[in-house]
């Protein structure tokens, strides 16, 4: 292959990358800030990934749970589920209706998506005001920042498997629940 080609071929890989995370038309879409597709895949395969992550993220972004049905798969599987929280498809539910009820504003802006065949890794962050409770603690109206990150497993275009981690002191000692040293 001519040295011309494999630029034009790169130059192409690079606008269809800038392309796809670009933000969608809609006020409350999900922002992605950074798309990188670390191994090439069919476009068909690359499509629906993207489309999964896109709507998993606008579900935590909105809440709208017509969205988390259209992103997982009916077997999903949380395998970093924490105590209290059901497994499948109910769970992330069942989180997001919990969170919102303690952070009504809630936010999550995706920073990098990295999509290598099957897996895909989301760091993002979350933004909001504590205003409602969690468990016994009334919030106050302030800002709770954290970070996390996903590893998520896609198959026919919907997320089967999530591992995840989340940055909970800092979000517990934004909330006024938890506090360390002096």
């Amino acid at each position: 292959m001519s040295d011309e080609l494999k630029c034009a071929r790169m130059i192409a890989f690079a606008a269809l990358t800038l392309s796809l995370s670009a933000p969608a038309f809609t006020a409350d879409s999900v922002k992605i800030n950074d798309l990188v597709i670390a191994v090439p895949i069919p476009d068909a395969q690359r499509d629906a990934t993207i489309k999964a992550v896109r709507a998993f993220y606008d579900f935590w972004n909105t809440g709208d749970e017509a969205l988390l049905k259209e992103a997982i798969a009916p077997n999903f599987t949380d395998h970093t589920l924490p105590p209290g929280r059901p497994q499948g498809p109910e769970g992330p539910a069942f989180a997001s209706r919990r969170f919102r009820a303690a952070v009504p504003d809630l936010k999550v802006t995706v920073e990098k998506v990295i999509v290598a065949g099957d897996y895909v890794t989301v760091h993002m962050n979350f933004t909001g005001h504590f205003t409602g409770r969690f468990g016994q603690t009334q919030g106050k109206g302030q800002p709770i920042p954290f970070i996390a990150t996903d590893l998520v497993k896609i198959q026919n275009g919907r997320i089967t498997d999530n591992w995840h981690i989340e940055d909970n002191l800092t979000l517990l000692q934004e909330m006024g629940i938890a506090k360390v040293g002096s």
